[in-house]
């Protein structure tokens, strides 16, 4: 009988050092498996993508996305870890959420979230965007399936950059993707475009759905939500509050030099106000490993090593 390793597959356990688990999620390529470290017990999300399915497009995704998720690297974007690469195998190996996406929070909220919530979200979701657009990476498929909850930290983080790519500033971009109720009018028309633009007109959807409880432009089929997004008609109920409505109003903008950039919506008086209430969000500035993620027994043996290796006293260190 031939071993698994012999035969190039690893199910069930990764080069020996993760433990693969139960499946939770699945695309056309590739399945999303919760695996589990041999030696720390760390959970992860594991990314498996069969590599004899990938046809040339299918690759040319791969690549942007592993290559995009390596350069960004930001509190509010999941980590990739690793890429093990076997013979017919890729995985990725991705910081694990504790607390579900943003779609499934938001149908549990049918009448739309509390706008000190949304706030709060909708913050880190755009300093994540304004730090991917600084390094030339745009996303393509924002939506609210594409935000993961990190409950213990209080926080959400962006995943799946399987659309992403890079930009040069005033050069645009041409192939058509991402998903129909999130995807600006110009991505829909197969027009060339300009990257920053498709990923504002998105954020404006996450708003939209944060503060109403449904999407903007989801009507019974496809060509009727596609008219709609075209018109560009959309209601936000009269409950939703002025300043948010008109942030909601500067994001979806039919005409892409006309949208709001991310500095204006970052400076808008929606975002502002709820800083000045003293609503509280983690800084870019944030570690991307928070002490929490580390036991008291390994932050005492990283403080010990730090001292026999003569970078400071230890008083020094913890101050």
């Amino acid at each position: 009988m031939t071993s698994r390793k012999q035969r190039g597959d690893y199910d069930g356990k990764i080069a020996g050092l993760y433990d693969l688990e139960d499946t939770i999620g699945r695309g056309h390529f590739a399945v999303v498996k919760l695996a589990r470290h041999v030696f720390t017990g760390e959970k992860v999300a594991v990314k498996v993508i069969d590599k004899t399915k990938l046809d040339e497009v299918s690759r040319a995704h791969l690549f942007q996305e592993v290559r995009c998720m390596k350069l960004v690297q930001h509190p509010h974007v999941v980590r990739l870890y690793e890429v093990i690469d076997t013979q017919t195998k890729l995985y990725l190996i991705l910081e694990l959420g504790d607390g579900g996406d943003m779609y499934d929070y938001i149908m549990k909220h049918k009448a739309g979230l509390q706008e000190s919530a949304a706030r709060l979200y909708f913050r880190q979701i755009v300093e994540a965007i304004s730090y991917c657009h600084k390094l030339h990476v745009v996303h393509r498929d924002l939506k609210p399936e594409n935000v993961v909850f990190f409950e213990k930290l209080g926080i959400v983080k962006l995943t799946d950059f399987g659309f992403s790519n890079m930009f040069n500033p005033g050069k645009q971009l041409e192939t058509s993707c991402g998903s129909l109720a999130y995807s600006a009018p110009e991505i829909l028309l197969g027009d060339s475009y300009d990257a920053p633009a498709v990923d504002i007109w998105s954020l404006g959807v996450i708003l939209f759905m944060l503060v109403c409880g449904t999407p903007p432009f989801q009507e019974v089929n496809d060509s009727e939500t596609l008219t709609m997004i075209m018109d560009c008609k959309y209601k936000v109920p009269s409950t939703v509050s002025p300043h948010c409505q008109h942030l909601i109003s500067r994001m979806l903008v039919r005409e892409p030099s006309k949208r709001a950039n991310l500095s204006e919506i970052l400076s808008n008086p929606w975002l502002v106000y709820g800083l000045e209430c003293g609503i509280d969000y983690l800084p870019s500035s944030m570690p991307l490993i928070s002490r929490e993620h580390v036991s008291e027994e390994d932050h005492e043996y990283v403080i010990q090593k730090m001292v026999e290796g003569k970078i400071a006293l230890k008083e020094e260190i913890l101050e």
